[in-house]
This record gives structure tokens, sequence and C-alpha cells, in this order.
């Protein structure tokens, strides 16, 4: 009949695809044997030490290299472990392919310079030089410097901090004087009175002798400061003092206590 002639064209036609297709397919899966008996995966090495992450690569008979210029900081990862690979993991590649490592230099952490015995404009300079910033500046009373120069700092010198972190700074502060309520003197012998401030510390300024009816000679009359006013080490006290008619003086003495 007619059309058995085409129905065996187009079976002859269907046997040649199987067969081609048959051999299409063992090649590829002959090829792909083949290639992949050399091949491996690189392993994820992120977060592993560096010995670590060099005998894993060992093992799957990968080659370790790294750079250490190529190193970062890293905020999460622990200073000499693996921040970065290269190729990613999960990748083919053929065994005895180089596997390149970054690792992390932990956070990045500046070593804070030491601002003490410095003026605190100084010491601005000194922390903006350093990758710093200088905190709040407080007062404090201290014997170890001198007013107006740093006597201390948080953090202290030789620690660490991250960039751009502020440094507080502690100055000295004048200290203020002790504050005395000036005693009465009137009437009081002088040499009595010298005596006393001279043993305590205190200064005396200008003496004047001064005749006075009915009162013996030595005896304080007027006094400056006041009785009941506030008095320091540091002020000069003044005096005047009953004196005979015949040894009155218009000019001050000023004895050196």
């Amino acid at each position: 009949m007619w059309w058995r002639k085409p129905l065996r064209g187009l079976g002859f036609l269907a046997y040649s695809g199987l067969v081609v297709a048959a051999f299409l397919l063992a090649g590829y899966l002959s090829f792909n044997l083949f290639v992949r008996s050399g091949v491996t995966t690189v392993p994820e090495l992120r977060g592993l030490s560096e010995d670590g992450a060099r005998a894993l690569l060992t093992d799957q008979g990968l080659e370790p290299r790294r750079r250490e210029d190529e190193d970062r900081y890293d905020e999460s990862i622990a200073a000499g472990h693996v921040m970065a690979q290269q190729p990613r993991s999960g990748s083919l590649v053929k065994r005895g392919s180089a596997v390149r490592l970054i690792l992390s230099q932990g956070p990045n952490q500046i070593r804070v310079p030491d601002v003490t015995g410095r003026a605190p404009q100084a010491a601005q300079v000194t922390l903006a030089a350093a990758g710093l910033t200088a905190g709040e500046t407080l007062a404090i009373f201290s014997d170890a410097q001198a007013p107006g120069l740093v006597a201390l700092q948080t953090p202290p010198a030789g620690g660490v901090a991250p960039p751009t972190s502020a440094v507080r700074l502690y100055a000295v502060a004048e200290r203020p004087g002790d504050t005395y309520v000036m005693p009465d003197l009137v009437y009081r012998r002088f040499e009595d009175v010298r005596e006393f401030f001279a043993r305590q510390g205190f200064r005396m300024g200008s003496v004047k002798l001064e005749p006075y009816e009915g009162v013996g000679e030595g005896i304080v009359l007027r006094q400056f400061p006041l009785a009941g006013h506030p008095v320091e080490r540091q002020d000069a006290i003044a005096l005047v003092v009953a004196a005979a008619p015949e040894l009155a003086e218009p000019s001050v003495a000023t004895p050196g206590i």
C-alpha cells in the first residue's frame, strides 16, 4: 500500500534519532565523569582560623594562599580568622587550584596617646592627629599636675579605642584658698597678735603706730579686715597700734611675716 513506504521512512528516522541521542548522552556522561573526577567543591572557610582553613583546603586537594596586605579590619570576625575567600564556597574547581584567604585584623582600634601634662587645647590637637576626638573636659583638684594641665584621661594612655572615639580629659583647676573669719583684734597686744598670725601662716600688712590717750603702748586700735569678715592666708592684715606720743610716726611700718 502506498502509505507503508513513508511510514517505513519515519521509523528509520526515529530509530536514527534515538541512536544519535543515546550517543550524545553517553558522550556527555563520559565527559562529565572525566571532568568531575578532578573537580572538588570549595568549602566554607569564613570564621575559621588560618590554620584550620589551610588544613581543610589541603585535605580537599586545594592550595591555600594568603597575602598579608589584603587583610582587613572586621567588626564581627576575630583577628586571624577568615573573613573572605576566593573562589566563594560552593564553587567547583579543579584539585590543586589555589584558594585565596583574606583574614580579619579584628575591629579597627587606635592606640590612645598620652596627653597628660598638656593644656586641653594641645591635647585636643594630639588626639585629632591620632584619629580620636576630645570628649568633655572636667575640672579636678590634683597635686600631680600644675593648674590648667591635663592630669587624667579616659581611656588611659596606651589603651585602644575605635576611630573617632571621644577621650575624656580631666584638667587641674586652681585650688581655692581656705577662708577664715577675721577675729576681733582691737585692744589686744600687738606682739601677741603678730605671733599668732605668724604661727598660722597669715601675712601681715602695714602696721601704723598712732598715739591714743588712755590706751597703753602696743595695743591694737584698729584693724583691716574688720572683725567678722572673711580672710585667706594670702590676704594682708593691716593694723593701727597705740604708741607713746614721742614714738608716733606718720609713716607705715610693714614687717615681713
